[in-house]
């Protein structure tokens, strides 16, 4: 039961209307296909650096993470974060595609999802900051829209078909829940 259910208060109800209807049914959604396209994307942005482009980690090739680095360094917002990638460059891109994979499984099966939601958005901002913080105008990048994408998820979760929300419903019935 909600604070508004609880108090009566009319400024404090949900603007997802009446139980059962069809603007609480797509409130309830609403999150749902922005938790699958990230994790979709993510989950193959970790994958392809691990092992469909065989040149990312080897340091040789135009899409070699070296090569990238190389590229981006004067142009970078933080240039230091380069240079920090760019002293071991393949545990860094090992570290990058873990990340991403770990942000991607954890939102596509609603498990820790927020936490996943932050790393995903760490991820994309450390990217922002390095290789996309040349594109001009900023909007042509993709890192900063990825970003802003992964924060409805820090806020809210994974309210439907989510592990979060199965575990807390039954810490709920064995009455353990943390909050509330």
């Amino acid at each position: 039961m909600s604070l508004a259910d609880q108090t009566g208060a009319v400024g404090d109800a949900p603007v997802s209307g009446p139980p059962g209807s069809v603007r609480a049914r797509a409130s309830k959604y609403a999150l749902l296909p922005l938790r699958l396209f990230l994790s979709v994307t993510f989950i193959y942005a970790g994958l392809d650096k691990l092992v469909l482009n065989k040149e990312f980690l080897s340091g040789k090739g135009g899409d070699s993470l070296v090569t990238v680095l190389e590229s981006a360094h004067d142009t970078a917002a933080i240039p230091a974060m380069i240079d920090l990638a760019q002293g071991n460059p393949k545990a860094f891109g090992i570290a990058i595609a873990a990340g991403e994979l770990a942000a991607g499984l954890g939102a596509l099966v609603g498990l820790w999802t927020r936490l996943a939601a932050l790393g995903g958005a760490l991820i994309s901002l450390s990217l922002w900051l390095t290789v996309s913080w040349a594109s001009d105008p900023y909007y042509y990048g993709n890192d900063l829209p990825y970003m802003m994408a992964w924060v409805p998820l820090i806020f809210a979760g994974a309210s439907v078909f989510s592990l979060d929300m199965a575990f807390s419903r039954r810490r709920r019935r064995r009455g353990r829940h943390i909050f509330g």
